[in-house]
Protein backbone atom coordinates (compact mmCIF):
# COMPACT_ATOMS: atom_id res chain seq x y z
CA UNK A 1 0.00 0.00 0.00
CA UNK A 2 2.93 2.62 0.88
CA UNK A 3 3.88 1.52 -2.68
CA UNK A 4 0.95 2.97 -4.18
CA UNK A 5 1.03 6.51 -2.17
CA UNK A 6 4.78 7.55 -2.49
CA UNK A 7 4.03 10.25 -5.47
CA UNK A 8 4.85 8.93 -9.15
CA UNK A 9 6.73 6.20 -8.49
CA UNK A 10 4.64 4.44 -10.84
CA UNK A 11 5.90 6.72 -13.46
CA UNK A 12 9.57 6.06 -12.04
CA UNK A 13 9.26 2.82 -12.75
CA UNK A 14 7.45 3.15 -16.30
CA UNK A 15 9.73 5.84 -17.56
CA UNK A 16 12.83 3.51 -16.63
CA UNK A 17 10.79 0.27 -18.69
CA UNK A 18 10.15 2.31 -21.47
CA UNK A 19 13.76 3.32 -21.43
CA UNK A 20 15.40 -0.13 -21.27
CA UNK A 21 12.75 -1.32 -24.00
CA UNK A 22 13.61 1.55 -26.16
CA UNK A 23 17.71 0.77 -25.46
CA UNK A 24 18.28 4.71 -24.34
CA UNK A 25 21.48 5.06 -23.02
CA UNK A 26 20.90 5.37 -19.45
CA UNK A 27 23.21 7.09 -16.73
CA UNK A 28 22.85 7.05 -12.88
CA UNK A 29 24.02 10.28 -11.34
CA UNK A 30 24.00 9.16 -7.28
CA UNK A 31 25.85 11.50 -4.30
CA UNK A 32 29.34 9.75 -3.11
CA UNK A 33 28.15 8.63 0.91
CA UNK A 34 27.14 5.41 1.59
CA UNK A 35 23.07 6.27 0.85
CA UNK A 36 23.62 7.60 -2.83
CA UNK A 37 26.21 4.52 -4.26
CA UNK A 38 23.77 2.09 -2.58
CA UNK A 39 20.85 4.01 -4.64
CA UNK A 40 22.98 3.91 -7.07
CA UNK A 41 24.28 0.16 -7.55
CA UNK A 42 20.40 -0.77 -6.92
CA UNK A 43 18.90 1.69 -9.49
CA UNK A 44 21.81 0.14 -12.09
CA UNK A 45 21.21 -3.55 -11.68
CA UNK A 46 17.28 -2.53 -12.29
CA UNK A 47 17.76 -1.45 -15.38
CA UNK A 48 20.27 -3.71 -16.35
CA UNK A 49 18.21 -6.48 -14.87
CA UNK A 50 15.18 -5.42 -17.15
CA UNK A 51 18.03 -5.24 -20.05
CA UNK A 52 18.38 -1.52 -20.28
CA UNK A 53 21.54 0.07 -20.65
CA UNK A 54 23.86 1.66 -18.33
CA UNK A 55 25.73 4.20 -20.12
CA UNK A 56 27.67 5.79 -17.15
CA UNK A 57 27.37 6.40 -13.42
CA UNK A 58 28.84 9.62 -12.09
CA UNK A 59 28.96 10.26 -8.35
CA UNK A 60 30.59 14.17 -7.88
CA UNK A 61 34.00 14.77 -6.00
CA UNK A 62 32.85 17.09 -3.67
CA UNK A 63 36.45 18.35 -3.47
CA UNK A 64 36.41 19.57 -7.11
CA UNK A 65 32.79 19.49 -8.18
CA UNK A 66 30.98 20.46 -5.15
CA UNK A 67 27.77 18.65 -3.83
CA UNK A 68 24.32 17.90 -6.30
CA UNK A 69 24.43 17.72 -9.89
CA UNK A 70 26.47 20.44 -11.36
CA UNK A 71 27.42 22.41 -14.42
CA UNK A 72 31.06 20.71 -14.70
CA UNK A 73 28.94 17.22 -14.42
CA UNK A 74 26.46 17.72 -16.78
CA UNK A 75 29.57 19.41 -19.46
CA UNK A 76 31.00 16.17 -19.02
CA UNK A 77 28.04 14.12 -19.78
CA UNK A 78 26.55 15.73 -22.52
CA UNK A 79 28.44 14.20 -25.20
CA UNK A 80 25.78 11.09 -24.20
CA UNK A 81 22.67 12.81 -24.70
CA UNK A 82 19.74 12.15 -25.61
CA UNK A 83 19.91 9.82 -22.58
CA UNK A 84 17.81 9.55 -19.13
CA UNK A 85 19.48 11.06 -16.04
CA UNK A 86 18.53 9.23 -12.87
CA UNK A 87 19.77 11.58 -9.63
CA UNK A 88 19.38 9.43 -6.42
CA UNK A 89 20.08 10.99 -3.47
CA UNK A 90 20.54 14.38 -4.43
CA UNK A 91 19.17 16.88 -7.05
CA UNK A 92 16.08 18.06 -5.45
CA UNK A 93 17.75 21.39 -4.97
CA UNK A 94 19.36 21.69 -8.14
CA UNK A 95 16.90 24.28 -9.64
CA UNK A 96 19.25 25.52 -12.54
CA UNK A 97 20.94 21.92 -13.20
CA UNK A 98 18.12 20.39 -13.77
CA UNK A 99 17.19 22.62 -16.18
CA UNK A 100 20.19 23.38 -17.54
CA UNK A 101 19.91 18.75 -17.82
CA UNK A 102 16.95 19.12 -20.20
CA UNK A 103 18.19 21.98 -22.59
CA UNK A 104 21.44 19.58 -23.01
CA UNK A 105 18.98 17.13 -23.88
CA UNK A 106 18.13 14.83 -21.03
CA UNK A 107 15.29 13.44 -19.84
CA UNK A 108 15.68 13.70 -15.85
CA UNK A 109 14.33 11.63 -12.88
CA UNK A 110 14.96 12.69 -9.47
CA UNK A 111 14.74 10.24 -6.68
CA UNK A 112 15.52 11.96 -3.68
CA UNK A 113 14.56 12.27 0.09
CA UNK A 114 16.03 15.63 1.37
CA UNK A 115 13.85 18.67 2.82
CA UNK A 116 12.27 20.42 -0.18
CA UNK A 117 13.10 24.08 -0.03
CA UNK A 118 11.30 26.54 -2.47
CA UNK A 119 9.58 24.45 -4.55
CA UNK A 120 10.98 21.73 -6.94
CA UNK A 121 12.94 21.52 -10.01
CA UNK A 122 11.78 20.88 -13.02
CA UNK A 123 12.71 17.90 -13.54
CA UNK A 124 10.25 15.33 -15.97
CA UNK A 125 9.69 12.97 -12.53
CA UNK A 126 10.50 13.74 -8.91
CA UNK A 127 10.32 10.90 -6.50
CA UNK A 128 10.48 12.02 -2.79
CA UNK A 129 8.10 11.62 -0.09
CA UNK A 130 8.38 15.43 1.11
CA UNK A 131 7.11 16.67 -2.27
CA UNK A 132 4.40 19.10 -2.25
CA UNK A 133 0.87 16.39 -3.29
CA UNK A 134 2.73 13.34 -1.76
CA UNK A 135 0.33 11.70 0.54
CA UNK A 136 2.14 9.06 1.11
CA UNK A 137 2.27 8.25 5.27
CA UNK A 138 5.84 7.67 5.58
CA UNK A 139 8.40 10.55 4.30
CA UNK A 140 11.72 9.16 6.18
CA UNK A 141 13.20 6.69 3.55
CA UNK A 142 16.88 7.24 2.45
CA UNK A 143 17.27 7.18 -0.79
CA UNK A 144 18.50 3.59 -1.24
CA UNK A 145 15.30 2.71 0.73
CA UNK A 146 13.04 4.67 -2.11
CA UNK A 147 15.24 2.55 -4.31
CA UNK A 148 13.90 -0.62 -2.89
CA UNK A 149 10.32 0.91 -2.95
CA UNK A 150 10.33 1.44 -6.45
CA UNK A 151 12.18 -2.23 -7.12
CA UNK A 152 9.10 -3.56 -5.51
CA UNK A 153 6.67 -1.59 -7.31
CA UNK A 154 8.57 -2.39 -11.19
CA UNK A 155 9.73 -6.59 -10.35
CA UNK A 156 5.87 -7.39 -8.20
CA UNK A 157 5.97 -10.64 -7.50
CA UNK A 158 9.35 -11.38 -9.48
CA UNK A 159 11.02 -9.50 -6.50
CA UNK A 160 12.23 -12.09 -4.40
CA UNK A 161 15.55 -14.40 -3.87
CA UNK A 162 19.25 -13.11 -4.20
CA UNK A 163 17.86 -9.87 -5.93
CA UNK A 164 15.79 -8.99 -3.68
CA UNK A 165 17.74 -9.47 -0.67
CA UNK A 166 20.83 -7.52 -1.34
CA UNK A 167 18.75 -4.78 -2.10
CA UNK A 168 17.14 -5.15 1.25
CA UNK A 169 20.75 -5.82 2.67
CA UNK A 170 22.52 -2.54 0.84
CA UNK A 171 18.82 -0.27 1.08
CA UNK A 172 19.18 -1.46 5.69
CA UNK A 173 23.11 -0.29 5.30
CA UNK A 174 22.07 2.96 3.98
CA UNK A 175 18.88 3.52 6.17
CA UNK A 176 21.47 2.98 9.32
CA UNK A 177 23.98 5.07 7.98
CA UNK A 178 21.91 7.98 7.17
CA UNK A 179 20.64 7.62 10.52
CA UNK A 180 17.07 7.72 9.06
CA UNK A 181 13.97 7.26 12.37
CA UNK A 182 13.90 3.54 12.95
CA UNK A 183 10.67 3.41 12.16
CA UNK A 184 7.37 2.42 10.21
CA UNK A 185 8.98 1.22 7.04
CA UNK A 186 12.37 1.53 7.67
CA UNK A 187 12.42 -1.02 10.44
CA UNK A 188 11.17 -3.64 8.05
CA UNK A 189 13.97 -2.59 5.51
CA UNK A 190 16.41 -3.59 8.23
CA UNK A 191 14.94 -6.25 9.76
CA UNK A 192 15.08 -7.99 6.52
CA UNK A 193 18.14 -6.87 5.50
CA UNK A 194 20.21 -7.07 8.20
CA UNK A 195 19.07 -11.12 8.12
CA UNK A 196 21.17 -12.32 5.60
CA UNK A 197 23.77 -9.73 5.26
CA UNK A 198 26.32 -11.90 6.51
CA UNK A 199 25.14 -14.84 3.99
CA UNK A 200 25.27 -11.68 1.60
CA UNK A 201 24.93 -12.77 -2.08
CA UNK A 202 27.14 -9.86 -2.84
CA UNK A 203 30.94 -10.53 -2.08
CA UNK A 204 31.68 -7.03 -0.74
CA UNK A 205 29.45 -7.32 2.08
CA UNK A 206 30.39 -11.12 2.86
CA UNK A 207 34.15 -10.46 2.74
CA UNK A 208 34.04 -8.41 5.73
CA UNK A 209 32.96 -11.44 7.53
CA UNK A 210 34.96 -13.56 5.91
CA UNK A 211 38.18 -11.35 6.24
CA UNK A 212 40.23 -11.83 10.02
CA UNK A 213 41.84 -8.93 9.91
CA UNK A 214 38.82 -6.43 10.38
CA UNK A 215 37.35 -7.53 13.15
CA UNK A 216 40.60 -8.60 14.90
CA UNK A 217 40.34 -5.70 17.81
CA UNK A 218 36.10 -5.91 18.07
CA UNK A 219 34.10 -7.82 20.17
CA UNK A 220 31.83 -9.83 18.50
CA UNK A 221 28.54 -8.06 18.56
CA UNK A 222 26.87 -7.52 15.67
CA UNK A 223 25.67 -3.84 15.82
CA UNK A 224 29.60 -2.96 16.62
CA UNK A 225 30.91 -5.02 13.67
CA UNK A 226 27.87 -3.61 11.58
CA UNK A 227 29.46 0.42 12.51
CA UNK A 228 32.80 -0.47 11.58
CA UNK A 229 31.25 -1.76 7.96
CA UNK A 230 29.33 0.97 7.59
CA UNK A 231 31.95 3.54 8.55
CA UNK A 232 34.53 1.96 5.96
CA UNK A 233 31.76 1.94 3.35
CA UNK A 234 30.56 5.93 3.89
CA UNK A 235 34.40 6.63 3.19
CA UNK A 236 34.03 9.17 0.19
CA UNK A 237 37.49 8.78 -1.39
CA UNK A 238 36.83 8.49 -4.97
CA UNK A 239 38.80 6.34 -7.45
CA UNK A 240 38.40 5.73 -11.06
CA UNK A 241 35.26 8.72 -10.47
CA UNK A 242 33.58 6.43 -8.11
CA UNK A 243 33.55 6.19 -4.24
CA UNK A 244 35.63 3.28 -2.70
CA UNK A 245 32.18 1.35 -1.82
CA UNK A 246 31.16 1.45 -5.46
CA UNK A 247 33.46 -1.53 -6.36
CA UNK A 248 33.33 -3.77 -3.16
CA UNK A 249 29.75 -3.31 -3.26
CA UNK A 250 29.99 -4.18 -7.19
CA UNK A 251 32.37 -6.41 -7.80
CA UNK A 252 31.66 -10.21 -8.40
CA UNK A 253 35.24 -11.39 -6.71
CA UNK A 254 35.21 -12.63 -2.99
CA UNK A 255 39.58 -12.27 -3.36
CA UNK A 256 39.20 -8.78 -4.63
CA UNK A 257 36.86 -7.89 -2.36
CA UNK A 258 39.18 -8.72 0.54
CA UNK A 259 42.06 -7.37 -1.12
CA UNK A 260 39.56 -3.53 -1.37
CA UNK A 261 38.74 -4.18 2.65
CA UNK A 262 42.75 -4.33 3.51
CA UNK A 263 43.52 -1.30 1.78
CA UNK A 264 40.49 0.21 3.16
CA UNK A 265 41.50 -0.89 6.43
CA UNK A 266 44.66 1.34 6.11
CA UNK A 267 43.32 4.25 4.57
CA UNK A 268 40.87 4.34 7.46
CA UNK A 269 43.39 4.66 9.68
CA UNK A 270 45.22 7.23 7.67
CA UNK A 271 41.85 9.13 7.54
CA UNK A 272 41.07 8.84 11.27
CA UNK A 273 44.26 10.24 12.35
CA UNK A 274 43.37 13.51 9.90
CA UNK A 275 40.16 13.42 11.31
CA UNK A 276 41.60 13.83 15.29
CA UNK A 277 43.99 16.58 14.27
CA UNK A 278 41.12 18.63 12.26
CA UNK A 279 38.73 18.13 15.65
CA UNK A 280 41.29 18.65 18.04
CA UNK A 281 42.48 21.56 16.31
CA UNK A 282 38.70 23.02 16.53
CA UNK A 283 38.50 22.45 20.06
CA UNK A 284 41.31 24.71 20.23
CA UNK A 285 39.83 27.50 18.60
CA UNK A 286 36.19 27.46 20.20
CA UNK A 287 37.81 27.17 24.18
CA UNK A 288 36.66 29.62 25.84
CA UNK A 289 34.28 31.12 23.30
CA UNK A 290 30.64 31.87 23.81
CA UNK A 291 28.53 30.92 20.80
CA UNK A 292 25.62 29.02 20.30
CA UNK A 293 26.76 27.23 16.97
CA UNK A 294 30.47 26.16 15.77
CA UNK A 295 31.33 27.89 12.95
CA UNK A 296 35.00 27.06 11.81
CA UNK A 297 36.67 26.24 8.17
CA UNK A 298 40.11 26.14 6.38
CA UNK A 299 41.23 25.69 2.77
CA UNK A 300 43.54 22.74 4.48
CA UNK A 301 41.03 20.49 5.52
CA UNK A 302 40.23 17.24 3.53
CA UNK A 303 36.24 18.25 2.55
CA UNK A 304 35.76 14.46 2.43
CA UNK A 305 36.45 14.57 6.05
CA UNK A 306 34.23 17.12 7.43
CA UNK A 307 30.77 15.27 8.02
CA UNK A 308 32.58 13.15 10.18
CA UNK A 309 34.20 16.28 12.16
CA UNK A 310 31.11 17.95 12.24
CA UNK A 311 29.60 14.74 13.83
CA UNK A 312 31.64 14.17 16.43
CA UNK A 313 31.88 18.00 17.54
CA UNK A 314 27.94 18.51 17.89
CA UNK A 315 27.89 15.22 19.94
CA UNK A 316 30.42 16.44 22.33
CA UNK A 317 29.25 19.80 22.53
CA UNK A 318 25.82 19.68 21.52
CA UNK A 319 25.30 22.29 19.61
CA UNK A 320 24.63 23.01 15.95
CA UNK A 321 28.25 22.73 13.98
CA UNK A 322 28.90 24.38 10.57
CA UNK A 323 32.65 23.52 9.17
CA UNK A 324 33.35 24.66 5.97
CA UNK A 325 36.61 24.37 3.70
CA UNK A 326 37.58 27.83 2.22
CA UNK A 327 38.03 27.72 -1.58
CA UNK A 328 39.20 30.46 -3.64
CA UNK A 329 36.02 32.23 -4.51
CA UNK A 330 33.65 30.60 -1.68
CA UNK A 331 33.20 27.81 0.82
CA UNK A 332 31.53 24.61 0.71
CA UNK A 333 30.52 22.94 4.57
CA UNK A 334 28.43 20.32 6.11
CA UNK A 335 26.59 20.96 9.07
CA UNK A 336 25.39 18.92 11.75
CA UNK A 337 22.89 19.67 14.56
CA UNK A 338 20.55 18.81 17.59
CA UNK A 339 17.10 17.54 17.68
CA UNK A 340 15.80 20.81 19.14
CA UNK A 341 17.38 22.72 16.12
CA UNK A 342 16.15 21.98 12.09
CA UNK A 343 19.39 23.09 10.05
CA UNK A 344 18.42 23.31 6.80
CA UNK A 345 14.97 25.23 8.25
CA UNK A 346 17.76 28.04 9.74
CA UNK A 347 19.61 28.33 6.66
CA UNK A 348 16.91 28.82 4.74
CA UNK A 349 16.47 31.85 7.34
CA UNK A 350 19.94 32.81 5.75
CA UNK A 351 19.10 31.66 2.06
CA UNK A 352 19.91 35.30 0.12
CA UNK A 353 23.53 34.94 1.06
CA UNK A 354 23.72 31.54 0.08
CA UNK A 355 24.71 29.85 -3.37
CA UNK A 356 23.33 26.54 -2.75
CA UNK A 357 21.67 24.48 0.58
CA UNK A 358 20.05 21.69 1.70
CA UNK A 359 19.94 18.18 3.25
CA UNK A 360 17.78 17.66 6.73
CA UNK A 361 17.04 18.62 9.47
CA UNK A 362 19.79 16.84 11.27
CA UNK A 363 22.24 17.41 8.91
CA UNK A 364 23.34 19.25 5.51
CA UNK A 365 25.23 21.17 3.46
CA UNK A 366 25.63 24.55 2.23
CA UNK A 367 27.77 26.89 -0.27
CA UNK A 368 28.56 30.64 -0.05
CA UNK A 369 30.69 33.22 -1.17
CA UNK A 370 33.49 34.08 0.45
CA UNK A 371 32.44 37.71 0.83
CA UNK A 372 29.26 36.21 2.79
CA UNK A 373 30.81 34.11 4.89
CA UNK A 374 30.79 36.28 8.07
CA UNK A 375 27.33 37.79 7.23
CA UNK A 376 26.35 33.85 6.85
CA UNK A 377 27.89 33.08 10.12
CA UNK A 378 25.90 36.15 12.24
CA UNK A 379 22.45 35.32 10.41
CA UNK A 380 22.77 32.03 12.07
CA UNK A 381 23.22 33.18 15.77
CA UNK A 382 20.74 36.14 15.28
CA UNK A 383 17.88 33.85 13.82
CA UNK A 384 19.14 31.39 16.96
CA UNK A 385 18.22 34.07 19.41
CA UNK A 386 15.08 35.10 18.12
Amino acid sequence: MENEKIKNLDKATERIKLAAAGKERIIIYGDADLDGVSAAIMAGEIVKNIGGNVAAYHFPNREKEGYGITKTALEVLAPLAPALLIAVDLGIGNFKEVKLAREAGFSTLIIDHHEILDGVPEADIIVDPKQPGDSSPFKFYCAAGLVFKLAEELFGPDFYGNLRQSFAELAALATIADMMPREAGNNDIIDEGLLTVKQSFRPGLRAFFETDAFFENDSRNFNNRLSKIIAVLNVRDMRGGAPAAFELLTTDSLERSQELIKEFLEINKLRRAKIDGVVEEIKKRVFGIECPIIFEGSPDWDMNLLGTVASILNIDYKKPVFIYKKLDFDCQGTVRSIDAIDSVALMKKCKNLLISFGGHPKAGGFRVKNENLEKFKQCLIDNLKK
